[in-house]
This record gives structure tokens, C-alpha cells and sequence, in this order.
């Protein structure tokens, strides 16, 4: 080998080829080759996503003048940064590995801006249509949507249902610690329920771990004791300041985004006053505790819910 021979025009050359023949085609050749000679279990595989940020310009299409239009690729552009660095551009990569010793099976780059919700479906159905694996398909709760589950039919897949849905936050905040199952796990217990959301019959799995509980009752305190120095700043506001007729409608407005304190009693009081003024009312407020709404924080904490459309109980126990 000679030096000359290791030059960019050489390199950029190969990548060319790289890209017509088609990066994602070479690389599952060589996944086959991988699972066939270390004999990968390919029964279960996991899906995520991550971003990378890249130093540089890198100009949109519409901002280059035809001369250095380039083949229509990824868009390498600013969305959410997984490696915190918002400040930067970035591109996506959606991969899938085993189980079975976190070997990468299948990856796709992806524009800067793409969402995991819309892309984690078309991954899993590209993974099952061109490597033909009957795979479990692993991913988090991005790929719990409505939507997606209906489009998931003929693949089997298993994922953690996101708090945000009204049924999986009520359901965290009912179940009776009493009523969990203690599990072969070490600091877990848990509940099997029959679920349909989505139109799809589920397996959901309810699941309390000691560790995140403690962590999560801590985090709470520290929220609670974080909005109460929020709380007496309003309240020392309020003492100095003169309201017109609407003052209590006026102050609950100013009290309503606070989630862990509430109001326990206002008084409006009319205040005389040599100047006429608009505004002769003065509000006085104790604010306490919403109790119920912080027990029923407490019972959700270090709870959640994985589900899946695998009914069968043998196999998938």
C-alpha cells in the first residue's frame, strides 16, 4: 500500500459507492453473517433512539444555489438533544439490538427533527420485513400511541404505557399496595390486569419498585417544599397590594398553578381611604396543603405499567 493511495478523492469514492449500494443493506449482510456464526437469539430485540449534535453550517437545500444541490439525504437541522446540546444541530439514529448480548441488528440515521412516536412503528415493520425475524419488539413508552398499536398488528411487542394516558394515571394511584404481588425480584412487586386501549387487547404488568419509590417520595418532598417558597412570595405580594371588587376571583386565578398548595380560607376586607381610588380591597389568605391530592402521589410513586399484546401467559410470563 502506498500513501498516495489513501487520499480523499480514494475515500470520498468509496463513501459514494457506500451510499448507491445502500448503507443499510451492507450493514444487515453482515448482521445475518453475525447471527449465523455466534448463533444470536433473535427471540426478543430492543428498539431506541439517540441524537447526535455536529458542529458547522450545514445549509438547507433551499439556501444553496443549484450548483451545490446535493442528493436529498437527512436534513441535519435543531430538535429534541438526547446529549443535551440544544444549542447544536443535530441527526437521528434509530437502532434495534438483541437481547441476547446487545448486538445491533438494524440502524437508520434519521433527519435532526424526527419524532420517536412516528418513526419507532416503521422501524419495527422495516426490522420484521427486511432481516424476517419474528421478533419481540422492546421499545419505551414513545411508542405507546393509539395510532401506533392499531399499525402494530402483526407484530409483537412490548412496551411502558405513559403516565400522561387518564387510565394508566388513575390505575397507578387505586392499586391498594396490599393487593401487589411480591415478585422473585429483589425491591419489586406487582399486578396483572386485562387491558383494551386502543382497540388492542393487552397484558398490562403493574409494577412497584422499592428503590425508584424512595427516590420518587424524596423528588416529592423536594417539589412540595420548592412551590411553598413560591407560595409565601405570592402571599407576601398579596398583603401589599389593593384590589378593585374582583378580588378574590382575582387571587384564586393567581393561586391555580400551584399543585401541591391550595386555598383554606380568603377574607376580602374593604379598606377606607382618604384618595378615592379604584381599588379598595385588601386580601388576606391562609393556604394549606392539598392532602388528597399528595397521598395519592405518594401511592403512585415508584409505580409503572408495562404492557404488551402477547396474551398468551406461556409465552410471555
Amino acid at each position: 500500500m502506498k500513501t498516495e493511495y489513501f487520499n480523499d478523492d480514494k475515500l470520498g469514492r468509496v463513501l459514494d459507492e457506500l451510499y448507491r449500494r445502500g448503507l443499510n443493506e451492507i450493514f444487515m449482510s453482515i448482521v445475518l453473517e453475525a447471527v449465523k456464526i455466534y448463533q444470536l437469539e433473535t427471540s426478543t430485540v430492543h428498539l431506541d433512539s439517540t441524537s447526535f449534535h455536529v458542529h458547522g453550517d450545514y445549509h438547507t437545500d433551499e439556501n444553496k444555489s443549484e450548483e451545490y444541490q446535493e442528493p436529498k439525504t437527512i436534513e441535519i437541522t435543531y430538535g429534541y438533544s438526547r446529549d443535551k446540546r440544544p444549542d447544536l444541530k443535530q441527526f437521528m439514529m434509530d437502532l434495534i439490538c438483541t437481547n441476547d448480548g446487545d448486538v445491533p441488528l438494524w440502524m437508520r440515521i434519521g433527519s435532526g427533527n424526527e419524532s420517536d412516536q412516528k418513526q419507532f412503528v416503521q422501524a419495527m415493520k422495516d426490522f420484521k420485513n427486511q432481516l424476517k425475524f419474528d421478533s419481540l419488539m422492546v421499545a419505551d413508552s414513545a411508542l405507546y400511541t393509539q395510532e401506533n398499536l392499531q399499525l402494530l398488528t402483526n407484530i409483537r411487542w412490548l412496551s411502558r404505557v405513559p403516565v400522561r394516558i387518564k387510565s394508566a394515571h388513575k390505575l397507578l394511584q387505586e392499586i391498594d399496595g396490599e393487593d401487589l404481588n411480591r415478585s422473585q425480584m429483589k425491591g419489586y412487586s406487582y399486578q396483572k390486569i386485562s387491558k383494551t386501549y386502543g382497540v388492542i387487547e393487552q397484558r398490562w404488568l403493574v409494577v412497584e419498585s422499592q428503590q425508584r419509590r424512595e427516590s420518587d417520595l424524596k423528588s416529592l418532598e423536594k417539589k412540595i417544599q420548592k412551590e411553598r417558597v413560591e407560595v409565601d412570595k405570592k402571599l407576601r405580594s398579596l398583603k401589599s397590594e389593593n384590589f378593585a371588587c374582583q378580588a378574590e376571583t382575582a387571587t384564586r386565578k393567581l393561586f391555580k398553578k400551584f399543585l401541591s398548595h391550595e386555598f383554606k380560607e380568603i377574607n376580602v376586607q374593604f379598606v377606607e381611604s382618604k384618595s378615592k381610588t379604584d381599588f379598595p380591597y385588601k386580601v388576606q389568605v391562609k393556604v394549606g396543603l392539598r392532602e388528597l391530592k399528595i397521598e395519592l402521589e405518594k401511592k403512585r410513586a415508584g409505580r409503572f405499567i408495562l404492557a404488551t399484546n402477547v396474551l398468551d401467559k406461556m409465552e410471555l410470563t
